[in-house]
């Protein structure tokens, strides 16, 4: 599924980028002129808006640690090749001329030509001609080595590792996108309570100027008002920073330029985590993304056992484990003996005078050579058997890093399980606060248009509508970012391990 969904081929992954592209496009066509313009209606979903669905796969196809991870299994490939290169036949040609600008002179005394010569007496003696050739063929092959053979049963078990790794850094990816996502939206929220809240102390304020010209309050009244308005200004700016800190945070994770004008879809006030389908259309992507991988609720040690399975760090960790044997079988394989066989098939040629290259003559030879090596490690120190014990202990040192990665998945699906309970817990309280804070906000601008209430009132009771959504959009945003968690937790990351289409979400709480 992983190797799938992240080894795009070119024609996908330009397809993903023009897509994002042209909704970028748009949307900064409508933005250009207020940029910074943080209303309500912009806020919730800006036409042209990136939707969750969209911004995982553009950070699965775009993200620079999973393209590394990519390329270190076309590497993990490349040294599989290696690793067989061990055992395969080699094959060298070789080939060289000589030419002699002066043939080499060796000195023999005279008895070796004249049995009656005088021994002291040296004979120049020329050894060699003005032209010699040599070329010729050498393979050979391995009959038996231990380590090169353990190298190629560990060849492939090796690449798996590295594919383990991919889906690792994939579920990261996946999960940091998601959460990142859902800073920006909370962000948002943020910014709309502090604009209300503005709304509210100028309406006050206006309220206030208008009664002090009355003569029915005095200048005291208004510098309160102006002082709260000058404290809570500063807060309107932070929460604007604190939307683009958000916004960049998620152009990093999903590999773009972080001055990319991105807007993303959604609105956390009005999703219903409770429903396995969206009411609106603008949380569509946010609830399929959410209800692919069920939840369950309850201490299930089976549970446990499946996310032991699924968790890409145990499963990296156990084929570890076994490249550490294989490396055991490799260090002790260095005590046997090694055997390679190998043929040589030689030429030789010599010409005195001009070279003539593709002339016959008597000067030319032939030879060929089988030979066997046959070797064998005596005593080479303590080596070998310090890299066997050294191994032994790394052995030891991953079985330890497992069982505490067992306990630290444990104690992140019991966190993550308490953090989705905790807001299932108060999801009731939070509805019911909107509901009474709506209800509020309509009797109060009922009071003020039949002459009953002033617009302070309406303000006051706005303000706390706004103030009842961002708490209900709170607590949206604590239960999708532990149901991110929890899906890493549990080892099934969405469009990672699971099929991206909606699943019913099988809810079971205690």
């Amino acid at each position: 599924m992983i190797k799938k969904k992240n080894q795009l081929n070119r024609a996908d992954y330009c397809h993903v980028i023009l897509t994002f592209i042209c909704i970028l496009c748009v949307g900064v066509a409508q933005q250009a002129d207020a940029q910074r313009s943080f209303t309500a209606d912009s806020l919730s979903a800006a036409p042209g808006a990136v939707s969750l669905t969209q911004a995982l796969e553009i950070a699965l196809a775009n993200n620079t640690q999973i393209q590394q991870a990519l390329l270190s299994i076309e590497d993990a490939d490349q040294q599989v090749r290696t690793a067989w290169s061990e055992v395969l036949p080699e094959v060298t040609g070789n080939a060289n001329y000589t030419r002699n600008l002066e043939v080499p002179v060796n000195f023999l005394p005279e008895v070796v030509f004249n049995p009656e010569g005088d021994p002291n007496n040296l004979i120049p003696v020329a050894f060699g001609t003005d032209n010699n050739w040599t070329g010729g063929v050498t393979v050979s092959q391995t009959l038996f080595n231990g380590r090169a053979f353990v190298g190629v049963s560990t060849s492939q078990l090796f690449k798996t590792a590295r594919a383990e790794s991919l889906r690792v850094t994939a579920q990261q990816i996946v999960t940091r996108t998601r959460q990142a996502y859902y800073g920006v939206l909370i962000a948002k929220e943020q910014v709309r309570l502090q604009q209300a809240q503005i709304d509210r102390i100028k309406k006050n304020l206006d309220d206030a100027k208008a009664q002090l010209e009355e003569g029915f309050v005095d200048e005291y009244a208004v510098l309160q008002l102006e002082v709260q308005l000058s404290n809570i200004e500063p807060q309107l700016t932070q929460a604007r920073y604190a939307v683009d800190d958000a916004r960049r945070n998620l152009l990093n994770i999903m590999g773009l330029p972080v001055k990319l004008p991105l807007e993303v879809e959604g609105k956390l006030s009005t999703y219903d985590i409770q429903n396995t389908t969206a009411d609106e259309l603008v949380n569509s992507a946010i609830k399929r993304v959410d209800t692919i991988t069920p939840i369950r609720l309850q201490a299930d040690s089976l549970l446990f056992q499946k996310a032991l399975e699924y968790r890409g760090d145990l499963r990296v960790l156990d084929v570890q484990q076994k490249l550490q044997q294989k490396q055991i079988k490799a260090n002790r394989s260095r005590y046997f003996p090694s055997l390679t066989a190998s043929y040589n098939l030689q030429y030789n040629a010599s010409q005195a005078g001009s070279p003539v290259f593709f002339g016959t003559d008597d000067s030319r030879a032939r030879s060929q050579a089988v030979m066997i090596n046959f070797r064998l490690p005596i005593f080479d120190g303590f080596r070998r058997d310090a890299n066997i014990q050294r191994s032994k202990i790394q052995l030891r040192q991953l079985k330890l890093q497992e069982y505490q990665a067992e306990q630290n998945a444990r104690q992140e699906i019991t966190t993550a399980e308490e953090d989705i309970r905790e807001v299932y817990e108060t999801a009731a309280a939070r509805q019911k606060a909107i509901d009474q804070a709506q209800r509020g906000f309509e009797r109060a601008l009922l009071r003020y248009r039949n002459g009953l209430g002033s617009q302070q009132e309406v303000t006051d009771a706005q303000l706390q509508l706004r103030q009842a959504e961002i708490n209900y959009a709170q607590m949206v945003f604590n239960y999708l970012s532990a149901k991110a968690r929890y899906d890493l937790a549990i080892g099934l990351v969405p469009y990672v391990d699971q099929k991206p289409k909606a699943v019913k979400n099988d809810v079971e709480s205690q």
